[in-house]
């Protein structure tokens, strides 16, 4: 086993850190102060412009495949990158990229929805998620019926990412009631002009989701993405494909709350004696970087697992289960050694405290990811003491 990184990840990791200590580190405070006063912290313009400016450096498309211009980096050097991103609650992704089920667009839809997200011209979401239909996927309930060579969509759809912003919807609907998972659902390209509404949906965090309503919403037979009634295998990759990312997203911030800490505890005096002396803070900070670095190797697990094309559901469920749980505690500890500073909003931990408790939630939540864990060893899918 080596567990060192290489000359290029080395690199590629000393620059990711270098753009976010000097783009993206100085917007936080003034993104702070905007959104006190209940604005956008940072702008889609300034976001684009910031990628724009990555882009010279040759971060584009990090897991786009080379024929689309992508750099096609991989999952271990990608889980290195939202390490680094993650130290900043300035909600900067590299450009060029697109949803990993964009690429079953047959060459027609490439040119319409494919390509120009990877540009950055059109923005999509992806539409699963129903107020009656979360963990169990299976059971949304958003109808297509079909009508000439038209489907006629009707429903709702909840909690969706970039759904007041989206171009395009990626949304998945009931196209046969009288199957249960396979062949029941299909996943259709839907145009905003089609005539679907989004609505704000306010969150604790800064996270700003939508409600999307579909009434009579005709979408042509040729925006099906996949094959009919394929719907549920394309959502389940989406929803696969980024449970090990939010483990490495929880080392990154963690990392930075915790020197945070470190840097606070050295400095606060009390009774004479920095806090940084006393056994409660030492033990809260022990802990914390014993549960950081649990975590960096859980996720570069299922990182491996995924760049030698193996099965990754087992370890990304145990990864973004104690990754993201582990995140929660750690921003606890340290605004508890920040004490009433770090209850306040003029400091960043209360707004990252909001902003990793939905970690928890989405994307499968942690009742689902143990789930899967158990019943991976109940019936024999993954054997105990396996390396693999």
């Amino acid at each position: 086993m080596d567990f060192s990184l290489t000359d290029e990840q080395r690199m590629i990791q000393q620059t990711v850190r270098e753009f976010v200590t000097r783009e993206l580190l100085p917007l936080e405070g003034e993104a702070l102060r905007r959104e006190r006063e209940g604005q956008v912290g940072v702008t889609r313009a300034q976001l684009r412009e910031l990628q724009t400016r990555a882009q010279k450096h040759g971060f584009w498309g990090i897991n786009t495949p080379e024929e689309y211009g992508g750099a096609n980096l991989g999952p271990i050097m990608t889980a290195l990158v939202y390490m680094e991103l993650a130290r900043t609650f300035i909600p900067f992704v590299f450009g060029g990229s697109a949803d990993n089920i964009l690429y079953y667009c047959n060459e027609a839809q490439k040119q319409r929805y494919l390509l120009p997200t990877i540009a950055g011209e059109r923005i999509s979401c992806f539409a699963l998620t129903e107020p009656g239909a979360g963990s169990d996927a299976a059971n949304i309930q958003l109808s297509a019926v079909k009508d000439g060579n038209h489907w006629v969509l009707n429903g709702e759809k909840t909690f969706i990412t970039n759904g007041n912003d989206a171009d395009f919807a990626m949304v998945f609907a009931v196209t046969d009631r009288t199957k249960r998972t396979s062949g029941r659902v299909t996943c259709f390209l839907v145009d905003r002009e089609m005539g679907w509404r989004s609505s704000y949906i306010p969150t604790m965090g800064e996270w700003g989701p939508a409600s999307l309503s579909f009434e009579n919403v005709r979408v042509p037979e040729e925006n099906i993405l996949g094959e009919l009634g394929q719907g549920f295998n394309l959502g389940m990759q989406w929803i696969g494909q980024g449970r090990w990312i939010y483990a490495a997203r929880a080392v990154g911030a963690a990392e930075r709350l915790l020197q945070m800490a470190i840097e606070h505890a050295k400095n606060r005096v009390t009774f004479g004696q920095p806090i940084a002396e006393r056994q409660a803070i030492q033990w809260m900070i022990a802990d914390s970087e014993v549960e950081i670095e649990a975590t960096k190797w859980l996720a570069f697990h299922a990182a491996w697992l995924a760049e030698q094309g193996l099965d990754t559901r087992h370890a990304a469920a145990i990864a973004k289960l104690y990754g993201t749980n582990m995140a929660n505690r750690v921003v606890d500890r340290v605004l508890q050694i920040h004490g009433g500073m770090g209850y306040t909003r003029e400091m960043p931990i209360e707004r990252w405290y909001r902003e990793m408790r939905v970690w928890r939630i989405f994307e499968g939540t942690d009742e689902i990811q143990r789930f899967i864990i158990a019943r991976d060893l109940l019936r024999g899918y993954t054997k105990l003491g396996e390396l693999l």
